[in-house]
């Protein structure tokens, strides 16, 4: 991808980030994908450079960039070969947090996010349900106030991250829906910052939790990974509460206010993953051209008919339409724009299509040798 249209402060974003990616090639990802493991290397170097705290306030010591830096983040360590498993090892560490850093208590804020740029916490999301899916309104786990502390019991699936995160950013019911005035059915969730297992109190590092060798989870907590098709060096749980306790103070913002926090994280989340859609099809494209450009046949490169031209070149033409979507989407969403939902939520889709397109004009360029792992192209494919 080039840099039009990045401003100064991105595109130095983007030579950062490529810096530190070339240390970690395609075949360091082919590896952590077939062994299913969780890429702590890149984790430690992103912690170094403090690029964890991207979007975190710079009077406590982040860079105070916005979710438009964080996309080009994103977007490059996917482009870089990384994919989107390379890019969701650093995901749920951006997105999670925009609602403690826009609705968290200064306390909370202090205490929290400095742990998090050096690496002594790590954040998961925990919203969709295995009976509700993304119908967010109708989750069913439930949060009892007893004395000081939460009560919480009920389960949520497809939370990445869990096996190595310190912290689950939970949505929970404290209270019934109700349908008597405008927007009822929405307070009755709230939104806490629940630790998951004993916080150390020096950086993790490499140590993380679960398969990184970290401390046990806390009474109450049960979790499973969940075997799947892509995306396999960043793991996906299901998880159980049962009378798993969380402190008042672990709240975030006020009880009953947690689905409007948490549509503010998941525009944000939007944007992110829309980067490292495009940033995965650009990977993919890299590696057809190439091959297209080497592959003789008949005398001459496959690259030169147009047979080939024409499909790789449709597929650039959409991922330049849904990078210049996406990068207007993280502006309106760092601008606080109150249409910037809706754009989130479009530039995720069309940047979802034209990496498939993208990943699959691929595996059709390099024919049989797109179905060889060690071409990479199927693991761009499986992947998005």
């Amino acid at each position: 991808m080039s840099s039009q249209g990045l401003s100064e402060t991105q595109v130095e974003v983007r030579e950062a980030i490529s810096k530190i990616c070339q240390r970690f090639d395609d075949d360091y990802w082919m590896e952590k994908d077939q062994k299913q493991e969780y890429p702590h290397e890149l984790y430690d170097a992103l912690t170094q450079g403090n690029w964890i705290g991207i979007c975190m306030p710079p009077e406590l010591g982040g860079a105070g960039l916005g979710i438009s830096e964080a996309t080009v983040m994103l977007q490059t360590i996917a482009e870089s070969g990384a994919s989107i498993a390379g890019a969701q090892s650093i995901h749920a560490n951006i997105y999670p947090l925009m609602p403690i850093i826009e609705f968290g208590s200064e306390a909370q804020k202090e205490d929290w996010l400095p742990k998090m740029m050096d690496g002594r916490i790590r954040s998961c999301f925990g919203v969709t349900e295995p009976t509700t899916g993304s119908e967010t309104l109708k989750l069913k786990t439930k949060a009892v106030k007893k004395g000081g502390k939460y009560v919480i019991n009920g389960s949520k699936i497809w939370t990445s991250s869990a096996q190595v995160a310190s912290h689950c950013v939970l949505l929970a019911r404290t209270s019934e829906p109700t349908e008597e005035k405008r927007g009822g059915r929405s307070k009755g969730l709230s939104l806490f910052f629940a630790p998951l297992r004993r916080q150390p109190n020096t950086p993790r590092n490499r140590s993380g939790g679960g398969e990184g060798g970290g401390t046990e989870l806390l009474p109450g907590l049960e979790m499973r990974k969940i075997q799947k098709m892509g995306g396999n060096a960043v793991d996906a749980n299901e998880i159980w509460f049962d009378d798993f306790e969380v402190d008042e103070s672990n709240l975030i913002g006020e009880e009953g206010e947690g689905f409007r926090y948490v549509l503010h994280g998941m525009n944000a989340e939007r944007c992110l993953l829309a980067g490292e859609s495009i940033g995965t099809g650009y990977a993919a494209l890299r590696r057809a051209v190439k091959y297209a450009s080497e592959r003789f046949v008949f005398g001459k490169t496959i690259g030169t008919m147009q047979a080939i031209q024409h499909p790789l070149a449709k597929a650039w033409a959409q991922l330049e339409a849904a990078r210049h979507l996406t990068y207007a989407a993280a502006d309106m969403y760092d601008q606080r724009r109150p249409d910037a939902g809706a754009q989130a939520g479009a530039a995720k889709y069309m940047a979802a299509e034209a990496g498939f397109r993208a990943c699959e004009t691929a595996i059709m360029t390099l024919g049989g040798m797109g179905y060889a792992k060690e071409y990479h192209v199927e693991r761009y494919f499986r992947e998005m």
